[in-house]
């Protein structure tokens, strides 16, 4: 079978084997026995590529990935058709740890940095990068920038390649943090999915409510031209969807989470595919939930069929937000 051309490219900077160990009741500084263990492929593109390859949408990858340990993401990468565009570097991709609590829920994430390129070794891999939009765009319309930033790049690298998308005809959807975020919105992405904390980080003020986080969330878009659709997701709160016309709190699901590890990635996702259907905003939102929710009880970066995602989305409740 000849895969089909991507319409979605995914970029991950800082990519990650995710070995995630269950407990039954952590405690901290004694011995623990383990349940379980997983290693799955991780990385924020890499979970959105994988999310939206499980619904059937066309995806490329592209990023930085050790050869040492590159096996597990190339057979995931064949295993759902994913055309890799990867650059490959010497050495190990980082390895991050999971600890995920059955007795509580919660999860405590242990990650590495990842590797320390020189200026040099940076430069060719932008160039690489570069190289991938020119293959794939403006054919491919969509490229997501996800994820944090190995040590030494520069803050303004996701600005750049906004910059380049935009003039190679595609658009952008943007989920970072911290100054890689806030260099990012100015340049203009499309679609922007900070956190509540990222939100108030971007417009520098606590957002203690739903009111102000809407209030920050028109400030965002009033600023900033170019983006189109802002998602702010706040966890048990649910997740707002704005545009300059409507404001939606889209409530989370019911579902007992096995582990919150990828969600945002899989809204991401959800975000792309509803977006790529030409969706209403509360469509949008129904679907970006119920990929998140699916998510939440499975490990590693897997959904389950678009038909049980799409009939979970139609059980996602929506609020109008004034």
């Amino acid at each position: 079978m000849t895969p089909r051309r991507p319409v979605v490219l995914t970029l991950t900077l800082n990519p990650a084997l995710d070995h995630t160990i269950a407990v039954s009741g952590l405690k901290l500084g004694e011995v623990n026995r383990a349940l379980n263990m997983q290693a799955d492929v991780g990385g924020k593109g890499i979970n959105v590529a994988s999310c939206l390859a499980d619904f059937g949408v066309p995806t490329a990858v592209s990023g930085l990935l050790g050869r040492d340990n590159a096996a597990q993401f190339e057979a995931l990468f064949a295993a759902k058709q994913i055309d890799n565009r990867f650059h490959y570097l010497d050495g190990l991709t980082r390895i991050n740890t999971k600890l995920v609590d059955r007795a509580s829920g919660d999860t405590t994430d242990v990650n590495m940095p990842g590797p320390s390129l020189s200026a040099e070794a940076i430069a060719q891999a932008t160039a690489h990068f570069e190289a991938c939009l020119d293959a794939l765009l403006p054919q491919a319309g969509w490229v997501v920038l996800a994820g944090s930033l190995p040590p030494g790049w520069p803050a303004d690298i996701y600005a750049r390649l906004i910059s380049a998308v935009r003039q190679r005809g595609g658009r952008t959807l943007l989920d970072a943090s911290g100054a890689a975020l806030s260099a990012a919105i100015a340049a203009g992405p499309d679609i922007a999915k900070p956190n509540r904390d990222e939100l108030a980080e971007l417009v520098g003020h606590a957002l203690p409510d739903l009111d102000a986080v809407v209030a920050a969330g028109r400030e965002l878009l009033d600023k900033t031209p170019a983006l189109r659709t802002l998602v702010v997701s706040m966890g048990g709160d649910g997740a707002l969807f704005m545009n300059r016309d409507e404001a939606l709190l889209a409530h989370p699901a019911e579902i007992e989470p096995l582990s919150t590890v990828g969600a945002g990635d899989a809204m991401v996702a959800g975000i792309l595919a509803a977006t790529l259907e030409r969706a209403s905003l509360r469509r949008a939102a129904q679907l970006a939930t119920a990929f998140s929710a699916s998510k939440l009880a499975r490990l590693g970066p897997h959904l389950p069929a678009p038909d049980e995602v799409r009939a979970l989305a139609e059980r996602i409740r929506i609020t109008a937000v004034a």
